[in-house]
């Protein structure tokens, strides 16, 4: 039979379908991919099938899948192993998956606050929002009081200078989460404290960006004008660009149009961060229907159902009905 998962770990039941595996086969190296599995259901509640990479990325992440599932065959009780194999499944689009692989981790490590802060994450992107709150809040209260530590990037940056740390990752994530349900003023005291710790600026700028918008959905106008305050068009930005943009947008630095023609015709993840953003302005501006023309948009792009912008955009329509 066609094996509908990539990934086999002794007690936990991975895949669907009944396959039979042998112990510790591990994803990358037996089992055979499937982009036609229902990875979530969305929002709208629609189905959202596996992304499907393509080409030389799609085969530079299926091999780095690989080594990281030898790395765990090798030692499958190491955190870092696990967390890895996790990581290296998700970008693939096996998020259930990679939830599976951060589960097992738990039950190993129930005292790292780096299983529940990706377990958290991804539960973000199957839409299971309550699960992803219980999650990082955990993560959160394991790593208080405790030093923080720089995140490795598994798709490193142009400049391979990781720009994200743990208590940042659980604090940006956690924010999203409340921001999806709805509960702004949660979110903007979560992304206020990553604003005051962001230690470079992508970090500055990806956590102003969600607290500007924040503010604005409450209202609070005068607080959401003092985020800008530390934007400038020259930053040291390495991959947060589109947030940057964004937060000259609403400065007036650029106009609506700059951005979106930025990304006409493309399907990156750039182009759906950037239409959120704008629909939102249009939301919080008193523009409601032309908010939803964009956020009807960017749920047409399917292929981008994980992106932050997709999620959000999803969210807001959820909301209207």
């Amino acid at each position: 039979m066609k094996i509908l998962c990539a990934l086999a770990i002794p007690g936990l039941a991975a895949c669907v379908g009944t396959v039979t595996h042998r112990p510790g086969q591990v994803s990358g190296e037996v089992a055979a991919s499937n982009d036609s599995v229902v990875e979530a259901t969305s929002l709208l509640g629609a189905p959202l099938l596996r992304p499907a990479p393509v080409g030389e990325t799609r085969a530079g992440m299926e091999k780095r899948l690989a080594a990281a599932g030898r790395a765990y065959a090798r030692t499958p009780l190491d955190a870092d192993s696990i967390i890895w194999l996790g990581r290296r499944t998700a970008y693939l689009g096996r998020f259930n998956e990679a939830i599976a692989v951060y589960t097992r981790g738990i039950a190993t490590h129930p005292e790292d606050p780096r299983m529940y802060r990706h377990r958290g994450h991804r539960y973000i992107t199957i839409r299971k929002l309550d699960s992803a709150i219980s999650d990082l809040q955990r993560a959160a209260a394991l790593s208080f009081g405790k030093p923080d530590q720089v995140e490795p990037d598994g798709l490193p940056n142009a400049r391979n200078i990781p720009t994200s740390t743990l208590k940042s990752n659980i604090r940006y994530h956690l924010g999203l989460a409340h921001y999806l349900r709805g509960d702004f003023d949660m979110a903007a005291r979560l992304y206020a404290e990553d604003v005051a710790e962001s230690a470079n600026a992508d970090m500055l700028v990806a956590s102003s960006h969600w607290l500007y918008m924040s503010l604005r959905r409450l209202g609070r106008s005068r607080e959401a004008a003092a985020v800008l305050e530390r934007i400038a068009k020259e930053m040291p930005v390495i991959e947060n660009g589109t947030y940057h943009r964004l937060l000259l947008m609403y400065k007036r630095e650029l106009e609506p149009a700059d951005l979106l023609a930025a990304g006409e015709g493309s399907t990156s993840l750039d182009n759906v961060t950037a239409a959120y953003g704008v629909g939102n302005w249009h939301l919080y501006s008193g523009r409601p229907a032309e908010a939803e023309r964009i956020f009807r948009e960017i749920v047409t792009r399917r292929a981008q159902w994980a992106s932050f912008g997709y999620l959000a955009a999803e969210a807001e329509l959820a909301r209207t009905r």
